[in-house]
Order: structure tokens, then sequence, then C-alpha cells
């Protein structure tokens, strides 16, 4: 029987909750392929198999799991498999003669085998194991085993009654299960940044709820266009996710009225962040996620982030904080999110952009200036031309 098997890293440290966080795994890794001809998913000791409906079409649809699979949070590395039944007693002869069929369709002159027994009751240990399956292997082939740097690496992994083999491992996300860690809102700007941030709270298994503020018809729809095509990008990571369009101009123009130009960018991202966290409250989210970059513009210096979150209830979180453009850049490139956040546009930030913005406001001076506007008001006007989308995948 050909399968996967899906191996996790993280939650076998979790004690008592592991079982649960299994099954949220198992729940991740049903939505990502739904559309696919999958038999069952099923939790294994240290393990998750996923069961083909049709094995006459494995090729095909292992080149289509990659891909999903790749991007499910809490999967650590997946394999294509296949099962053999093994005796408790200790005799492998079923496991080796499906092994010296499988390894026909294989290319090599050297090999190893590495043997893992997801229960220890097997009376055999892994040595024994992989010295036994290897010395049938050279018998068959005349090939050499070579632990150090081998044409192929065969896995073996032995349950009770059963043994699974793989001949490759494919790099998983990594990371926590969606969904374990809540709800956060990720203030999706259209640029490099706020994507990969959105992405490294999923790993941390944070459920993100998208908000875009833009400037339209003051400027083009281009911003709207790239965040709806971002967070539907991001939405294969999550499965179903929702985008809330923030008409923003109006409240700018308020805010230029009113505040000396070097004080505007700080009192932009003010409203912006009590626009958010109401949204936030709708669906319970814990916090607020930003892709601020410590020091890579002006409202990122040290004073201007103090000044910014003060305006905040909810934690305001920044996963890129202690990262350069360089390493952020390439983590766009890996996500799929990079060619999207560099067609041009004009964000909401680059309307009456002053300049040369505060890089050391006093919170007094920013308050004394919020006085002249009445930010419940400016809120409920943000809120009331908000434009919702629902993005789904598969």
């Amino acid at each position: 029987m050909w399968c996967v098997i899906a191996h996790y890293h993280e939650l076998a440290l979790k004690g008592r909750n592991r079982s649960f966080l299994v099954r949220k795994l198992i729940n991740n890794l049903k939505l990502a392929t739904s559309d696919l001809d999958i038999i069952g998913i099923d939790s294994l000791p240290g393990r998750i198999r996923l069961r083909f409906t049709d094995e006459t079409s494995v090729e095909p649809l292992w080149q289509r799991l990659q891909r999903r699979l790749s991007g499910v949070f809490g999967v650590a590395n997946f394999s294509l498999a296949f099962s053999s039944p093994i005796s408790p007693k200790g005799d492998l002869s079923q496991l080796k003669e499906a092994l010296g069929y499988a390894i026909r369709s294989q290319q090599f002159h050297s090999f190893r085998v590495t043997t893992k027994r997801g229960d220890k009751r097997y009376p055999k240990t892994s040595m024994d194991v992989s010295r036994e399956i290897g010395g049938h292997i050279k018998e068959l082939t005349g090939c050499q085993v070579d632990l150090t740097n081998p044409d192929l690496t065969i896995y073996l992994e032995l349950l009770f009654e059963s043994a699974y083999v793989s001949f490759a491992k494919m790099a998983g996300a990594g990371g926590l299960p969606l969904g374990m860690s809540g709800k956060t809102v990720c203030l999706l700007s259209g640029g490099i940044d706020s994507p990969v941030a959105a992405y490294r709270m999923m790993k941390r298994g944070c459920r993100q709820i998208f908000v875009h503020f833009h400037s339209h018809p003051f400027v083009s729809r281009a911003s709207q266009e790239k965040a709806e095509e971002l967070a539907m990008l991001l939405t294969q990571y999550q499965w179903r996710s929702v985008l809330y369009c923030v008409p923003f101009g109006e409240i700018q123009r308020q805010i230029v009225l009113c505040v000396p130009p070097p004080f505007r960018i700080i009192l932009y991202r003010r409203f912006m962040i009590r626009i958010a966290e109401q949204i936030a409250r709708r669906y319970r989210a814990w916090a607020l996620v930003t892709g601020d970059s410590l020091g890579q513009v002006a409202s990122q210096v040290p004073d201007n982030l103090t000044v910014i979150e003060d305006a905040a209830h909810l934690p305001l979180l920044r996963p890129l904080i202690a990262m350069d453009k360089i390493e952020i850049t390439a983590q766009a490139q890996s996500i799929g999110t990079y060619e999207t956040s560099i067609i041009p546009d004009q964000d909401c930030c680059t309307l009456f952009m002053p300049a040369h913005p505060a890089i050391r406001p006093k919170i007094q001076t920013i308050r004394k200036l919020e006085e002249k506007l009445d930010a419940d008001i400016l809120v409920r006007q943000g809120l009331g031309g908000v434009y919702k989308q629902e993005f789904r995948f598969p």
C-alpha cells in the first residue's frame, strides 16, 4: 500500500497537549488536501499517514501533494512510502521481499539503511534491522554500503506489525498547527514586509485576518488590487481568509488640516491601529500584527514605534523587528509573495507624505495634536466604509 508519512517535531514536545495538537494538524491536512484523492488521514505513533484513494495514479498525486504539504504548518518532513507487514516476533521476510521489488526502480551504486522504531515493543533494535536489511540489499544488488555519502538512503519506520519504506524525505513548513494560537489581525500594506509578517505568525499557529488601508479615490486602486492578490496568495497557508479594505484618504485629509507635516505619519499609523483593533474585536483576535523592521524607515525608529504602539490596547506584534531587508526579501521570495509586492503602486502612506517626518516625537505632543481631531468619529468613518472580501483555498 502506497501512502504519505508526515512527521512532526515541535508537537512531540507538548506533553499532555500533544494529542489535541495532532488532531488539529490532521484537520489542517484534511483542509489542505480536500480536493485531492485522499481516502483517509490518521495518526500513527509519532507520525501521520495519508492514504490514497487510487494507488494506480500515485505519481501525479504525489507531485500535487508535495506542493500542498510543504505549506502545512506543523509538518517537519514528509515522504512517499509503501507499507509492508512484519512479524511482531521479528521476522522481516515479507519486508525484504517488498523492498527487493521496490528498489528495482532506483538507480544507485551505494546505499545506507536508516531505521526508526515507532513502537519499542518490536523485538529487534533499529541497528539490528538496518544491518539485516542492508545485508539483504547488498546481496541482492551487489551495491556497497556507504554510511556517509550514499547514492540512496532507505528509510525504514517500524511499528509493531507493519513497516513503512521511503527513499527520500521532503522538508515541511515546520512550526505549529494553524489555529492553535488563536487569531491575530495583520495590517497588510501591499509591500514586501507585511505578507512575510503574516506568514511568520501563521507558522506560530495564528490564523490571520487581513486589514488593508487605501486612499482611493485620491490615488488609484493599485494598492487594493495588490492587497487582494497578496491575501489570495497567503490563503494557501490558511485555506480560509478575510480581507477588510478600509478607506483612509478622508481620514488623512482631516489629519493634514490639523497636524504639522512632521507628525502626520505617526498619526496615520495611530488611527490605523485604532481601526484595526475594532475589527480585531469582532473576531476575538488577541493581537495586531505589523511588518515593522527596526530602523527601516522613519516610522520604525524606536521613538516612533513606541508612540504608535501607545494607541493600541491589544498587544502589537512585530515578527520582523530584528530582520533586515535582505532576509525579509528572501523569505518573501520563498513564500511566493515577492513578485506581487514589488508591483508599483501608491499606498496610503505616500499620500500627503511629509518631506521630513519626526523621529523623536514626545507622546505628550502627539496626544495634544490628537485633541484637535475627533478620534471616535474618524474611527467610525473608516469602519463605515469598509469593504470585506473572503478567499478560499483550494
